[in-house]
Formats: structure tokens, C-alpha cells, sequence
């Protein structure tokens, strides 16, 4: 980085509150919005450690680390990060086949790794993300969201780890089945119902609270957190992974390494779109990842398992009203809290609540009306945006983003491979010659349709093919003009190009396919025409 991107990037992470109205009643929300995303916090760390097959210490640590500094240096104040279960689904195999120290020094890697992706500005290539794949992440992260909620359902300690969540276990019968229902729709109902009535304390918060006061208060026997795992604990301690500091080591880590931070990344960049779509907020991007770079480099020090963005505390933030980094550092703040001092009452706020506000976040993630707009949208949008979620759900994000990528990709290549033809007419400029008037760009995926365009055979002596509706492209397109000019050479003819603009003319010439330059042309001042150079490329 050159010292002024790092005074920019240092400006950008301010620590201060963002808005200039920053009053009491601000600071309150905020302070309450980070309570009610620490409540929820806990369960999902503790859940995606079991995923992972580390101790629930673990998944507590990187929450609190990995919330804090994203929040104090992230790219969208409201955005809440911790350990999530796309990532803990790969981390498994290695804790299984070489041992936590192992998940540690790679996630110490898979830091550093997103610090060069953010140093090297790498996070703008999201915005190559086309919008059908962003509404199938986000239905597919709020289907997951659900599926790891069902798992509440199950008798606690008997469900293994599995996926994206928990799986196996003995599903609730009888009575506890209703009583947690039950519980979950009332706390999904005061969720919905508190903002028509007061504004004053989040309504995800006063949800936790009302059912955790009913089923305290009446000593109801229901799952409550303390029966997934004791979240009672002491300050993350310095920790240097314990591994043989040589290249077998590097081997093994690598690869997962390279894989977590991809995950990472993309999750936390969509995730950072989705924020900024709903406060307004754009940019941040390179930022982000250099918040993310940080966060899991010092958690991997510090005895944590990594973690990103998590869209499901991100929403519960932001609907809270949580708007600056106040509420995302009060969050990691209040979860230390709870490890120290507040265990014993965290454990007794009971499931069903914490259930509650994540179907709550499941109903308000999921793009309901990507339903209506699937029969009115191109059928390759639709096909990206249901293909997305289904490979969300079944394998994980970074899979799922990569193949709506490149299906788009395709798609848009096939649909500008068929836009290229051309208008014929006589030469105003040169007596006897035809010309092409080439529309639609020249590349890999149209240069057999461009090489049917032309009748060489019946064509006059000279031929003009007339660029200034289309763009050379690529090496495929430069091999296209190529060959072209060969076989009119080969039939006795002369070809010339016309029109380039300038990118395509700085293409031909550093390919030294053009045997005149001029520094006219792309700028359309005048008419100057190119022979072409054959020979340069070659055959295949």
C-alpha cells in the first residue's frame, strides 16, 4: 500500500460516531442493540464450535474478537462479525485430522491473507456479483439460518455435529415440543407487535426478555442456553499456535487457509452490500477485508476459530436500529461480559427466545419478492437465483457465489456471442471497396459468428471492416482479425480496419497485428485505415 491509501484507509476508520446527531438517545439504542445481538451471539458461537469440534471457549473468543475489531475499523459501521458456521463446515475435517493448535495457525494464515486481498484492493471484484446471485446468497444464508434453528428442536446433547449445524439428535415430543413452540411464536409475536407500541428498547431485546422473565419466573422446564455448554470462561490468553514452524506444516494449512479467507471474504463483502442497501451506506470494500485480515489474525493468536460477517446478527443489528460502530463494539463488549462475569444468567435465558428472533431475522433476510419476479425476469436470472440457494444450502457460500458467477458469466458471453453482425455497403472513400460495418464486440465467444459475416469468395479487391460499433476484445478476437486477413490474403484481396476506437487500437498494436499507426484514429478525427500484419499469432 502506498502511503496515501493508508492516511485514506486511516481516515475511513474513524472511531467516532458516524452521525452528527449523536445524542443520548442514540447512544442508548446503540448500547441496546449490541445487548440484543451478544444475547444472540452466544448460542450460534457455541453451536458452530461444536460444528467445528473445538471446545465452546473457542467459538466465545472469536466472537468477541473478531466483533470488536471489525467493529472499530470495519467498512460498514452496523455490520456484526464472529465465528459462523460456513466456516466452522470446513474447519471440521482439519480439527479432526491434525488438532485445534493446527485451526489455529491457520487461521492466523487466512488472515494474512485477507490483509493482501484488502491491501491489494481486491475486494471491488465483488461488485462482478450480479444481482440474481446476491438474492440466491441471501435466500439461501436465511434457509440455513432457519435449518441451524431446528436443531433447538432436538434434546440437548444428543445431535452431532453435521453441516451447517447439528444433526442425529432426539427431536422434542409431547410437551416440551408445544411449551417451545409455544415460546417461540410468543416471542416472534412481541417481536412484530413491541415497535406499535414503544420504540424505546429494541423489540428483539424486549422478546428475550419477556419470555426469559415468563419462563424464569414460572420455573417452566425448557432447553435454555446453559444446556448446550457452560459459556463461563476467563480473558482470551496470547497463544502461539503450537506447531512445527516448517514447510509440511505450510502444506497443510494452506489450502484451508486459502479456502476459509475466500469464504470469509465473500460473505462478509456480500453481507457488507445487504448492510449498505439498508442504511444507505456504499464503498468500504478493501477496508473490509483488511478489518477481516485483522480480526483473524489476532484470533488466531489469541485461541479463537476465525470468523466474518454474520448476516443473521448483521439484520437483528441493524432492525434494532443499530446504525455506527458503537452498537457492533458493544456487542463483542457485552459477550466478554458474559463469558466473566454473567454466565450463570445468560445460561438460564431459555432457547426458545433466541429462536424466536432468528425466525424473526429468517422472515425479514429472505427475499420474498425474488418469488414474485422469478416468472417477469430473464429465465438465466432466475435459473442464477434458485441455483445460488440450492448450493448455498447444500454445500456452502463460496461455492454457491463462484457458481452464479461463472453461469452468469456464460450467460452474458452466450448473449453478446449472438448480438455480432453486420451492414454492408459500398466505400465512400475507396472506389470498388465493401464494407463491414462489424456491430456487436468482437471475443472468444463471437468469432465464429464474426467469420460467417464474410463473403470472401465474391467480395471486390478490397475490403473494409468498419469497428466503430464493436471492440476487439480479446486474444480470440485479435486470432479472428488474424485469420481473416489471412484468407483474404490468400484470395488475392487487401483487408483494412477502420474506425478502432482507442482501446482496441492499443490492443492491435501491442499484439503488432496493425502496419500503420496513427494516433488519429481512435479518437475518430480521421478516417485512417489499417492494413493487418499476419502471421503473428499463428494457427493454433
Amino acid at each position: 500500500m502506498t502511503k496515501p491509501s493508508l492516511l485514506a484507509l486511516a481516515d475511513r476508520m474513524s472511531f467516532a460516531p458516524e452521525p452528527d446527531d449523536f445524542t443520548a438517545s442514540r447512544l442508548r439504542i446503540e448500547l441496546l442493540s449490541g445487548l440484543t445481538v451478544a444475547l444472540a451471539l452466544v448460542p450460534e458461537a457455541v453451536a458452530f464450535a461444536f460444528v467445528a469440534g473445538v471446545h465452546p471457549l473457542v467459538g466465545l473468543y472469536a466472537a468477541f474478537i473478531v466483533g470488536l475489531i471489525t467493529a472499530l475499523i470495519g467498512g460498514r459501521p452496523g455490520m456484526i462479525s464472529g465465528a459462523t458456521g460456513a466456516l466452522a463446515v470446513v474447519m471440521v475435517s482439519l480439527v479432526a485430522q491434525h488438532g485445534v493448535e493446527y485451526l489455529f495457525a491457520t487461521v492466523v494464515l487466512m488472515g494474512i491473507i485477507q490483509i493482501i486481498v484488502g491491501a491489494m484492493h481486491w475486494g471491488k471484484f465483488i461488485r462482478l456479483v450480479p444481482h440474481p446471485v446476491m438474492l440466491g446468497f441471501v435466500n439461501g444464508l436465511a434457509i440455513v439460518i432457519f435449518l441451524a434453528q431446528l436443531t433447538q428442536f432436538q434434546v440437548p446433547g444428543t445431535a452431532e455435529a453435521s453441516g451447517h449445524g447439528m444433526s442425529g439428535g432426539e427431536w422434542l415430543s409431547g410437551m416440551p415440543l408445544y411449551m417451545m413452540l409455544a415460546l417461540v411464536v410468543l416471542t416472534m409475536v412481541i417481536i412484530w407487535g413491541m415497535p406499535k407500541i414503544t420504540t424505546i428498547i429494541p423489540a428483539p431485546l424486549a422478546g428475550i426478555g419477556i419470555v426469559a422473565a415468563v419462563v424464569i419466573g414460572f420455573g417452566l422446564d425448557v432447553p435454555r442456553v446453559g444446556d448446550m455448554a457452560s459459556i463461563e470462561g476467563g480473558l482470551p490468553a496470547f497463544h502461539v499456535p503450537m506447531v512445527p514452524l516448517n514447510f509440511e506444516t505450510f502444506e497443510i494449512i494452506l489450502p484451508y487457509a486459502l479456502i476459509l479467507a475466500a469464504i470469509g471474504l465473500i460473505e462478509s463483502l456480500l453481507t457488507l452490500n445487504l448492510v449498505g442497501d439498508l442504511t444507505g451506506r456504499r464503498g468500504g470494500a478493501s477496508q473490509e477485508c483488511m478489518a477481516q485480515g485483522v480480526a483473524n489474525t489476532v484470533t488466531g493468536f489469541f485461541g479463537g476459530m476465525g470468523g466474518c460477517a454474520m448476516i443473521g446478527q448483521s439484520m437483528i443489528n441493524v432492525k434494532s436500529g443499530g446504525r455506527t460502530r458503537v452498537a457492533g463494539i458493544a456487542a463483542a463488549l457485552f459477550l466478554l461480559i458474559f463469558i466473566l462475569f454473567a454466565a450463570p444468567l445468560i445460561e438460564q435465558i431459555p432457547l426458545a427466545a433466541l429462536v424466536g428472533v432468528m425466525f424473526m431475522v429468517v422472515i425479514g433476510t429472505f427475499a420474498w419478492n425474488s418469488l414474485k419476479i422469478l416468472a417477469k425476469v430473464p429465465l438465466t436470472d432466475a435459473f442464477v437465483t434458485v441455483l445460488v440457494t440450492v448450493v448455498t444450502v447444500a454445500t456452502d457460500l463460496a461455492t454457491a457465489v463462484i457458481v452464479g458467477v461463472i453461469v452468469s458469466a456464460l450467460a452474458y458471453a452466450w448473449n453478446n456471442a449472438k448480438r455480432i453482425h453486420a451492414i454492408t455497403r459500398p466505400s465512400n472513400t475507396e472506389e470498388g471497396a465493401k464494407v463491414y460495418e462489424i456491430q456487436g464486440p468482437l471475443f472468444f465467444g463471437s468469432t465464429d459468428g464474426f467469420a460467417e459475416i464474410f463473403d470472401i469468395e465474391n467480395d471486390p479487391d478490397t475490403v473494409i471492416v468498419d469497428f466503430a460499433a464493436s471492440r476487439v476484445v480479446d486474444q480470440s478476437a485479435l486470432q479472428a482479425v488474424e485469420a481473416l486477413a489471412t484468407k483474404y490474403e490468400e484470395a488475392g484481396k487487401r483487408i483494412m480496419l477502420r474506425h478502432l476506437s482507442r482501446d482496441c487500437h492499443r490492443l492491435l498494436t501491442k499484439a503488432g497485428h496493425l502496419m500503420v499507426d496513427s494516433d488519429d484514429d481512435p479518437d475518430y478525427e480521421i478516417a485512417a485505415d489499417y492494413g493487418v500484419r499476419t502471421g503473428i499469432i499463428g494457427g493454433h
